[in-house]
């Protein structure tokens, strides 16, 4: 056979083989796409978060609107906290550093003391946790608005102690520890314990699934 004719029927394998490498890469995407959507839609839909209005640590106003398109994380504390709240900042903060900056995903921090947790508190406990501007929020505001977003649409929980059951003048509220996860719609999608073992990786993989199915 001429060496120019073995030399064209070389490059027509090598591109037979190229097509048929870039094809099964195709095909295993959609694949991978397909039950990453399959199993979004198994994730479940807790409830479905209302319209709230709440000031930020900048001072700036955050609303629904503000979130909507974006999977966010949201926990409540209270900065003079003598429990667990110190902890659950603390685990917000590593979740922070877990995607790109330009990653359409957002953190949340509720108070559930908003006579004590005014903007410039916030914003000294926020620095505490060197929380970035623009992605993580730590929110304040009147305390029926906070309570309607974290118990009726985020499912937190958050109650007043009576004095004669406070460990301390600090011990003043009883309130959740776990993490929710909200998708691009505004539904509550998943609870995670805040203080469990392998809380990071289990609320990554659920937002990730969300991010990448942009909660179809």
């Amino acid at each position: 056979m001429a060496k120019g004719n073995r030399t064209l029927i070389n490059g027509l394998i090598w591109a037979v083989l190229g097509i048929v490498v870039v094809a099964i890469s195709v095909l295993f995407v959609k694949t991978r796409l397909d039950q990453a959507i399959l199993l979004s839609e198994k994730m479940p839909v807790y409830s479905q978060v209302p319209d709230f209005v709440l000031t930020n640590q900048f001072g700036s106003v955050v609303t629904s609107k503000d979130l909507a398109g974006q999977v966010w994380v949201a926990c409540i504390v209270f900065t003079r906290c003598p429990g667990p709240c110190p902890k659950m900042a603390g685990k917000m903060a590593e979740l922070q550093k877990l995607w790109p900056a330009e990653t359409p995903i957002r953190f949340v921090t509720l108070t559930t003391d908003p006579g004590y947790d005014t903007v410039p508190v916030m914003k000294k406990f926020s620095d505490r946790f060197q929380a970035e501007s623009g992605r993580w929020h730590f929110l304040t505001g009147p305390k029926s608005e906070i309570v309607r977003l974290a118990v009726g649409g985020l499912k937190l929980t958050t109650l007043d102690k009576e004095p004669g059951d406070r460990a301390s003048d600090d011990d003043l509220f009883i309130h959740s520890t776990v993490f929710m996860l909200v998708d691009q719609k505004g539904r509550v999608r998943g609870s995670f314990e805040s203080l469990e073992p392998g809380f990071e990786e289990q609320i990554k993989a659920a937002a990730d699934l969300l991010l990448r199915t942009n909660s179809r």
